[in-house]
C-alpha cells in the first residue's frame, strides 16, 4: 500500500477556490505508483474540509486514479508554528501509517516550515519513507534528504528499529520467494497453490510463528481476488462485545457509541478477502452468523434488519486442535466442515531445518537494514558455526521465535561477526514442566515402567545434548544434573553414543 500524508496549506484552499490545483492535487495525480491512501492534517478552516475532500476526490476520479481512501483529519497542535505539538501530532501519524503501508510519501510543500522540517526530523526515521515537493508549476519532485539530523533523528530512528525487533518478521509474501528448499515446505506450498487458484475457503493450521499470516497473503495475492481487498483480524485480539461489530458491521445507534452506520469486515472485503487469524477464538453466537456468510453469502449488521449480499472469500487461521474444541463443545462442527475445505499445514521450523540457514539469512538482512538508518549500527553476520547452532535449536515459537533472538543478539552484541557465543546468551531461559496427568488402569494391565522411564530419560538426554552442541557441561546444567560424569554414566545406561 502506497499512502501520502501532507499539511493542509492555505495555497491549496485559495486555489481550490479558483478550481485550480495546488501542491497535494498536483502530487496526489502525478505520483507513481498511485496513493491508496491519504491522510491530510489540518487545525484550521474546518468549513473549508468537506469541500476540498470533495475537490480532491473528483480530481482523483477524473484521472482513474483511487480516491476512496481520502480524509482530512483534525491536528491537534497549538498553532502552526508550535513545535513541541506539531512533533507531537507529527510522530504520531507518521508512525501509524509507516506501520501500516508498505510505501509512506511526506509532501513537503504543504504547511508551515514547522511542519515541514518536523516531517522531515521524523519521517526521515522510518526505513519506508519519501518525501516529495511540487514546483509552483505544479510539477512533481522527488526529494533526497541529508542524513544528519542530531537527537531528533537519532531518537526517530532508535524507537523504528525497537518497533520492526518486537513486530512479526515480514518474510516475503508471494509463492516464488517463500522459503522452501526442505521437502516438508515444498509440498506444503505446492498444496497452497493449488488452493489459491481456487474459490474454496482454507483454514490453516501451525503452531505460533510458523508465518500463517504470510501464507493467507500470499494464498490471496496468487488468487483471482488478487486486485480485490484483503482484511486481517487477529479474532482473539478482539474485545468480546466487539466481535459481532467488526465482523458484520452496526447501525447507527445499535448500542452506545454507534453514532454512525460501520460496515463491517465482510463488507470491507466484498469481492476479495477475509483473513480469520485465531478463528477458534470466536464466541459461538458469532460463529452462527460467520456460518451464514460462508453458506448463504449474508451478512446481517448489529441493530437492524436487513441482509447484505457479499462475496467474500474466507481464509481461517489456527494453532488450536479444532477437533478437540469441537468435541469440548467450544467450537461448532458444521462451521468446522465449512472451514476445512483446502487444508493448508504450515510444519514448525524444526519440521524443516533445511531451510533455518535461508530464513536466517532474510532475517538478518532486515534486521540489519531497518537499523542501518541510526548512524552508531554496526552491520552484522553470523558465522556458518552459528548457523549450525541455530539451525540445531527447537525454537517452540518458530519463526517469531527466531526473530526475536536475533534482534537480542544484534542489541547485545558490537561484534560484526556472529558466532554459536553470542547467539547462545540470546537464548531465553523456558523451564520445562512436566505435567501431572493423571494415569489409569485396569485390573489384569502390564507396564514396563523402567522402560517407559528410560525412553523419557533417553529423549530429554537427547534434546539436551543436541541444544547445546554436545557440549556436556552446558547439557549437564541443561538436565539439572550434578555434574558432567552423571551425564556420562546416564548416556552409557541408556545406549547413547557420543558424537566425536
Amino acid at each position: 500500500m502506497h499512502t501520502l500524508l501532507t499539511w493542509l496549506g492555505n495555497r491549496d484552499l485559495e486555489n481550490m477556490q479558483q478550481d485550480k490545483i495546488a501542491a497535494i492535487t498536483a502530487i496526489a495525480l502525478k505520483a507513481q505508483p498511485h496513493f491508496d491512501k491519504i491522510v491530510i492534517l489540518s487545525n484550521d478552516k474546518e468549513e473549508t474540509w468537506s469541500r476540498f475532500e470533495a475537490f480532491l476526490k473528483k480530481s482523483m476520479a477524473v484521472n482513474g486514479r483511487p480516491y476512496n481512501d481520502i480524509k482530512i483529519v483534525k491536528a491537534h497542535i497549538e498553532s502552526p508554528i508550535d513545535y513541541h505539538t506539531i512533533a507531537k501530532e507529527t510522530e504520531k501519524w507518521i508512525t501509524k501509517l509507516s506501520e501500516e503501508a508498505d510505501t509512506l510519501s511526506i509532501n513537503l510543500t504543504s504547511g508551515t516550515p514547522a511542519m515541514t522540517a518536523l516531517s522531515v526530523l521524523i519521517g526521515k526515521g522510518k526505513a519506508n519513507t519519501k518525501f516529495l515537493q511540487a514546483t509552483p508549476t505544479n510539477e512533481l519532485l522527488h526529494v533526497e534528504i541529508p542524513i544528519d539530523f542530531g537527537s531528533e533523528y537519532l531518537r526517530s530512528a532508535s524507537k523504528n528499529i525497537a518497533y520492526l525487533a518486537t513486530s512479526h518478521p515480514k518474510l516475503e509474501s508471494a509463492f516464488s520467494v517463500i522459503t522452501a528448499k526442505s521437502l516438508v515446505m515444498q509440498d506444503t506450498v505446492s498444496k497452497a497453490k493449488r488452493v489459491a487458484a481456487s474459490e474454496v475457503p482454507v483454514l490453516i493450521l501451525g503452531e505460533t510463528g510458523t508465518g500463517k499470516e504470510v501464507m493467507a497473503q500470499a494464498i490471496h495475492r496468487a488468487s483471482l481476488r488478487a486486485g480485490q481487498p484483503l482484511k486481517i483480524v487477529n479474532c482473539g485480539a478482539l474485545a468480546p462485545n466487539l466481535v459481532d461489530s467488526t465482523l458484520f458491521g452496526h447501525k447507527k445507534g445499535a448500542f452506545t457509541g454507534a453514532d454512525k452506520d460501520y460496515p463491517g469486515l465482510f463488507e470491507q472485503a466484498n469481492n476479495g478477502t477475509l483473513f480469520l487469524d485465531e478463528v477458534g477464538e470466536l464466541p459461538l453466537d458469532v460463529q452462527v452468523k460467520l456460518l451464514r456468510a460462508l453458506q448463504q453469502g449474508e451478512v446481517t449488521r448489529l441493530g437492524d434488519t436487513k441482509t447484505i449480499n457479499v462475496d467474500v472469500r474466507v481464509i481461517a487461521a489456527t494453532h488450536q486442535d479444532l477437533n478437540k474444541l469441537v468435541a469440548n463443545g467450544k467450537f461448532r462442527e458444521d462451521l468446522f466442515y465449512r472451514l476445512a475445505v483446502g487444508v493448508i499445514r504450515i510444519p514448525s521450523l524444526r519440521e524443516r531445518q533445511e531451510d533455518i540457514p535461508l530464513i536466517v539469512g532474510q532475517l538478518v538482512d532486515q534486521i540489519n537494514h531497518s537499523a542501518s538508518k541510526h548512524p552508531q549500527y554496526i552491520s552484522k553476520k553470523i558465522s556458518e558455526k552459528g548457523i549450525k547452532f541455530l539451525s540445531s535449536q527447537y525454537w517452540p515459537g518458530n519463526i517469531r521465535d527466531l526473530w526475536s533472538t536475533l534482534n537480542r543478539a544484534f542489541l547485545w552484541s558490537d561484534t560484526s561477526i556472529m558466532d554459536e557465543y553470542e547467539l547462545s546468551q540470546a537464548m531465553l531461559t523456558r523451564s520445562q514442566v512436566v505435567e501431572d496427568v493423571p494415569i489409569s488402569l485396569t485390573f489384569n494391565d502390564k507396564v514396563d515402567i523402567v522402560q517407559l522411564t528410560d525412553n523419557l530419560q533417553k529423549n530429554y538426554v537427547v534434546a539436551a545434548l543436541k541444544a547445546s552442541g554436545n557440549v556436556k557441561k552446558h547439557a549437564t546444567q541443561m538436565l539439572g544434573l550434578k555434574d558432567h560424569q552423571t551425564l556420562t554414566n546416564w548416556m552409557k545406561r541408556l545406549g547413547i553414543a557420543t558424537e566425536k
